[in-house]
């Protein structure tokens, strides 16, 4: 694997890049119609923030705008009666609820203007908050602003705004935890005007963020001392003489913007130059204690940027920000954390202090987040709706990246001691068809829900399994049907058409079938659009003599012929056990060792063929090399003539071993 050379840079003091080194950017490769100037201050003390700034909005929707809307996501946190609160009763979290009143967060609008010749014109005054997904009255994440005048198609508006907000502890992967500081969707983010209307839905426990393409141009005012992470590139530093200093941050054709600051950053940078691709500069915002994994999370960045370039299309920015997140004491459990998150030009990872070198942490997460910077920063589809589409295609990215890169030289860990220590299990490997596809966690949830549905509508315990893990597998199953050659072409397509433009999933499809070069709607009609479950299985395997006993002949020349033949037929019957429909292969194996594989439609309920041989058949196998990867039942797909039993006893006695192992150690610790 190709790795990067280390520039190890200690920083203690950031040194102050020209200011003008922003303007100096290639032209605008997206629409750019909702750039922001920001400034906000931090008060690290009360964990406030002060902000103000214009955004400028063009129209570029085919209707006339007579009102804006806003998310306000941070009032998500402002009491339990928000509509993403009351969501999290559905097998998540409930501890917010349990917390003080310094760890609930909110944003406040203080200001909202029209910016024209004749002044600014107050939007305030006749501002609402609105709940357009559940109606729920009580939900203040999202804005509507009535307009006097409509903005039309082409028309641009500058609109001003200030707010404050409080910061709340670490929670939907934003927030603080003592000095370190992750800040996320928290300003005043104007919605998607399509032509149906505004794109702008409410915060939703299950979902992620939509929004369109812009120039930012951010100043932060943070202590002095203090390393600062942001989207873009660092313009400017300047030490204001009150112990506080303010970084500024630039960057275009990017949909959000989001920064973290802390004094206990270690700042380690290293170059990614890799033949064909345009270099890049990596930045890694590291813990002190998880200094020693620097390479590492480079490595895995590395392989992010290499592979994801080659075969999808090359990463745009000049830079990208690697945070190293603060992870507290079983963070999972309490419901807090800011790893494994994305952003423009800047993403969260995620290790532990204990982390065993063949384990896939930190590598699988770092390559995850770096993955999303194409699909999520780049093509940008609207993930409150089809989060599949970038969740999804990463999903599947990251685990051939992870084969390839790393050869899937990878085991199971597990953590002890309240995850305090990992564990390497070196009889169980990591595969990139089960473990990187998450074929586990979907076999429970196939059912849940249809793909279909707006990704804010899904089943919130299941909606993870529906978005990330199902996409992987059927990505998985069409590149083992069609081949890699082909399901490159179709995502390197979908880059390619897809940039900066916020295409669709009948998009998707539509270069699928062009590149497959054959319609394959029936497919996508049981893996989107119906909640089909494929199963398929060996249902019956007989042998019997393939002649007598019986009589033979006509009327009174009839002769008893008795049994005994040394030809047999075998007769095979395989069945669908599921409603989904993919055409499968049938190998049948005989006692001399040669073998027969016949292609089955997999359309009908049963199929049986018969062999009229004078060997014996000892193993039949469905689907033999594991094509259709979205099979929820593996156990059903062989007959063997004489049973495995010894394997699979010594498969369940060791993870019962394995299960009694950690109880153990954990009343160990306890005691």
């Amino acid at each position: 694997m190709n790795g990067p050379r280390l520039l190890p840079v200690m920083v203690l003091a950031v040194l102050a890049q020209a200011g003008g080194a922003a303007q100096d950017s290639p032209p605008s490769r997206s629409p750019g119609n909702a750039s922001y100037t920001l400034a906000a201050r931090l008060d690290p003390e009360s964990r406030t923030l002060t902000g103000s700034g214009a955004l400028t909005w063009r129209n570029t929707s085919p209707v006339a705008a007579t009102e804006l809307r806003f998310h306000l996501y941070w009032n998500a946190w402002r009491n339990a009666d928000s509509s993403w609160m009351r969501e999290q009763l559905f097998g998540r979290t409930r501890s917010l609820r349990d917390r003080p009143a310094g760890d609930w967060g909110w944003l406040d609008l203080t200001t909202l203007a029209l910016a024209s010749p004749a002044g600014a014109e107050d939007l305030l005054a006749e501002a609402r908050f609105v709940a357009p997904d559940d109606g729920n009255p009580e939900d203040r994440t999202v804005l509507a602003v009535p307009l006097d005048r409509p903005i039309a198609p082409g028309a641009t508006v500058t609109i001003d705004m200030a707010w404050t907000a409080k910061v709340p502890r670490t929670f939907a992967r934003t927030g603080a935890i003592g000095s370190y500081f992750f800040i996320a969707q928290w300003f005043p983010k104007i919605g998607v005007l399509e032509a149906g209307g505004w794109n702008a839905h409410q915060f939703h426990a299950a979902t992620e963020f939509f929004a369109d393409f812009g120039r930012y141009d951010v100043t932060l005012t943070v202590p002095s001392g203090w390393a600062v992470g942001a989207t873009g590139r660092e313009a400017s530093v300047i030490a204001q003489g009150d112990g506080t200093t303010t970084h500024r941050y630039v960057e275009r054709d990017v949909h959000d913007f989001a920064w973290t600051t802390s004094p206990d950053f270690v700042e380690v940078i290293a170059p990614f130059n890799e033949p064909g691709l345009p270099p890049v500069e990596m930045r890694l915002l590291l813990q002190p204690e998880h200094a020693g994994q620097a390479d590492a999370h480079f490595a895995a960045t590395w392989a992010a940027l290499k592979y994801y370039g080659e075969w999808f299309g090359p990463y745009p920015y000049p830079q990208i920000t690697i945070v190293d997140p603060v992870t507290t004491f079983n963070a999972r459990a309490q419901g807090e954390g800011t790893g494994g998150m994305e952003y423009p030009t800047l993403f969260t990872a995620g290790t532990r202090w204990h982390a065993p070198a063949r384990g896939t942490q930190p590598a699988s997460v770092t390559v995850h987040e770096a993955g999303h910077q194409f699909w999520y920063g780049v093509v940008a589809t609207n993930e409150f709706e089809h989060a599949w589409l970038d969740e999804g295609l990463n999903t599947f990215s990251t685990a051939r990246v992870l084969d390839e890169a790393y050869a899937g030289d990878f085991f199971a860990v597990e953590r002890y001691f309240g995850g305090l220590v990992g564990w390497l299990y070196r009889d169980a490997r990591w595969t990139r068809a089960i473990d990187g596809n998450r074929l586990d966690a979907y076999r429970p949830v196939a059912r849940a829900d249809v793909q279909a549905t707006p990704t804010w509508l899904y089943w919130p315990a299941s909606a993870s399994a529906i978005t990330y893990n199902k996409t992987a597998l059927w990505l998985a199953t069409l590149e083992r049907h069609f081949g890699w050659p082909v399901l490159q072409r179709i995502l390197s397509a979908w880059f390619e058409r897809g940039a900066w433009s916020h295409p669709n999933p009948d998009d998707f499809f539509a270069i699928v079938n062009a590149e497959a070069g054959e319609d394959l709607s029936w497919f996508f009609d049981a893996v989107h659009r119906d909640n089909a479950v494929f199963d398929y299985g060996v249902a019956q395997v007989a042998t019997v003599p393939a002649t007598g006993p019986g009589w033979i002949g006509e009327d009174r020349d009839k002769t008893f012929v008795p049994g005994g033949s040394p030809e047999r037929d075998h007769l095979i019957v395989v069945r669908r056990y599921g409603d989904g429909v993919f055409p499968v292969d049938v190998r049948t194996t005989f006692a001399d060792g040669t073998t027969d594989t016949i292609r089955w439609s997999g359309r009908e309920a049963w199929q049986s063929f018969t062999y009229r041989l004078g060997v014996d058949v000892v193993r039949v196998d469905v689907d033999p090399d594991r094509v259709l990867l979205l099979d929820v039942n593996y156990t059903n797909n062989s007959w063997t003539a004489e049973p495995d039993g010894p394997r699979a006893a010594r498969k369940w006695s060791l993870r019962w071993l394995t299960w009694l192992e950690e109880v153990l150690l954990t009343y160990a610790c306890l005691v």
